[in-house]
């Protein structure tokens, strides 16, 4: 929790640390759902440990665990005898002296569970759990469904499935999972969503890449992109390569990859040998086209922006603490650096699609517009997406937070 907290440090960060300390996959599974669960709640856990404390603790780590403890006792069926022996042990383990600290805060939270969950209805930030200025762009964005787009937050994500079109079909993959004892409902083309989220190892065929797991909506970039067989594709902001994987799931293409870190690229790289499918990868900043692009111009242009990812934060709960208003406007500057230059590679007659998995409309509707401004041999080409608004999907029970624009060069 601190080097999430604290440190600024990503909680896959955090928990890869951890896995090099060879915790058994129970002990490390457990730890993960305390992590997530804290961060989702720490709004609400931060403000009544505030309200426990007669003064700031000097130690992070130690914060940390009565967050957890907290956590556990707020919302989780953990016997609460349990949960506080569990927590003051770890605390006396890491600070002896605090242990009677400890024992104290979390029994005082037991006898003051209801009174204090009032006062943290009271606070925006205890009561939605999210950072005040989250709240606010959010409240100005959709004065009308922050609201949703918050409580929707909080919920535990559903986990969906890309069926590989080349490997076999959606109903007879659906069948596979009912015949290991799997359920699943369809919720789109190549989507089927799991009922409960299983480990990738117990998917029938995975090993041989008969399915991936994608979200539903970032699975409407593959048709949104309007490809045919043949075509030059790029696919700009490439890792992990879902997007990558499922275009040449639907085509046969000529598909350059490019992502400026090369680790997430072999992220790319490995995806794409377990499905068994070809892509030229290359690591370079898409947004200097000089150190990549040998002159030919690109049919389609995938761009899947770097932003906020405020549309997946409950996949995320770290995103939503570690942001900064200072980071979405730098977000927005370097959007902008790669529309200008990708558009250059773009053939006369060809498409960018521009994505992004978040709901602020600065990212968004905000950069597409501008652009158009800048831009006469740009038009903006109608989307079907059902029950988007202005190209930007929600999130909701069934995908996450996603926005589209296809720009067409005239």
């Amino acid at each position: 929790m601190s080097a999430v907290l604290l440190e600024g440090r990503s909680l896959t960060a955090a928990l890869a640390a951890l896995r090099k300390g060879r915790l058994d996959p129970r002990a490390m599974a457990a730890a993960q759902d305390l992590a997530y669960g804290t961060l989702r709640h720490y709004g609400q856990l931060g403000f009544c440990l505030d309200q426990l404390l007669s003064r700031p603790l000097s130690d992070p780590g130690l914060r940390g665990l009565l967050l957890i403890g907290l956590y556990e006792l707020a919302q989780t069926s953990a016997p609460a005898y349990a949960v506080v022996n569990e927590t003051v042990a770890n605390v006396a383990a890491r600070q002896p002296k605090a242990r009677g600290l400890a024992n104290a805060v979390l029994r005082n939270f037991l006898r003051r569970q209801d009174a204090l969950a009032s006062l943290a209805a009271q606070d925006p930030g205890a009561r939605w759990n999210f950072p005040a200025w989250w709240i606010a762009r959010l409240q100005a964005d959709w004065p009308d469904r922050w609201q949703a787009v918050l409580e929707s937050a909080m919920q535990h994500p559903p986990m969906s499935l890309r069926v590989n079109g080349r490997r076999t079909s959606l109903p007879a993959y659906r069948a596979a999972l009912h015949e290991a004892g799997i359920e699943a409902a369809v919720t789109g083309e190549w989507a089927l969503t799991l009922s409960k989220p299983r480990p990738v190892a117990e998917l029938p065929g995975w090993a041989s890449g008969w399915v991936s797991v994608q979200d539903v909506g970032a699975q409407a970039a593959a048709a949104l992109l309007d490809c045919a067989d043949g075509m030059r594709v790029l696919d700009a902001c490439a890792a992990p390569g879902g997007k990558t994987a499922h275009l040449l799931e639907r085509h046969d293409l000529d598909l350059l990859a490019l992502d400026s870190d090369p680790a997430r690229l072999d992220r790319v790289r490995q995806n794409l040998e377990r499905l068994d499918l070809k892509a030229e990868l290359a690591a370079a900043d898409a947004g200097n086209p000089q150190a990549w692009w040998d002159g030919r111009p690109f049919d389609r242009i995938l761009l899947d922006a770097p932003c906020s990812a405020s549309g997946v934060v409950r996949r995320h709960p770290d995103g939503k603490w570690l942001k900064r208003v200072s980071d979405v406007e730098s977000l927005t500057k370097e959007q902008d650096r790669l529309l200008e230059a990708l558009w250059s590679t773009l053939k006369a007659g060809g498409k960018l699609l521009y994505a992004t998995c978040s709901v602020f409309r600065q990212e968004n509707e905000a950069r597409v517009q501008a652009f158009l401004a800048r831009h006469a041999d740009a038009r903006l080409e109608p989307l079907s997406l059902p029950e988007a608004i202005d190209g930007q999907w929600l999130p909701n029970s069934l995908h996450d937070g996603f926005f589209y624009a296809r720009l067409v060069k005239a």
